[in-house]
């Protein structure tokens, strides 16, 4: 199977996604496009033959207080921001439920993260706000921890480096 994500375009179709979270959906049929126009995220869609969206995951700049980051972390670090990138939103339609979509989507942000940060935007993590308790598992499950005093979640992108060290 190829898995291919592309920036969000005119030529998307995005009338017929529809996730179980109602405030991801109206985000891409409502908010997704104009955010992108205004340079305050990218929004990126995996698609069907017809160019119907199928999922989608957003990506911007964003810093995180030092203080927020384990002790073990924070001695490392010299500033009291923190450079990261936010992973916004990830969202598939509820029709592929359970076939693994969300985790390719998943993936591909942390890839395009990483390459992000090795040549374009230092990035020291990738961060997450999980909209509810389902979402905070599945970011879990894939090494993601709760920040200090925070409901967001951050990846090292150190970690991000491992997971994809065989590809480079």
């Amino acid at each position: 199977m190829s898995f291919i994500t592309y920036p969000l375009a005119k030529k998307h179709k995005k009338d017929s996604f529809e996730c179980e979270q109602p405030s991801l959906t109206r985000y891409l049929k409502e908010q997704a496009s104009q955010d992108m126009k205004k340079k305050l995220a990218l929004c990126f869609v995996y698609a069907d033959h017809e160019k119907n969206v199928e999922g989608y995951y957003t990506l911007s700049n964003d810093s995180i207080p030092k203080s927020q980051v384990p002790e073990a972390i924070q001695k490392k670090l010299g500033y009291p921001h923190i450079p990261v990138t936010l992973l916004g939103r990830l969202a598939r339609h509820q029709k592929l439920r359970g076939q693994g979509l969300g985790e390719l989507l998943l993936l591909d942000a942390l890839k395009k993260s990483l390459e992000a940060s090795l040549g374009h935007s230092a990035s020291f993590a990738v961060v997450t706000d999980p909209i509810d308790g389902h979402a905070e598992n599945f970011y879990r499950k894939f090494g993601f921890v709760k920040l200090e005093g925070s409901q967001r979640m951050f990846l090292p992108m150190k970690t991000v480096e491992v997971l994809f060290h065989d590809q480079k």
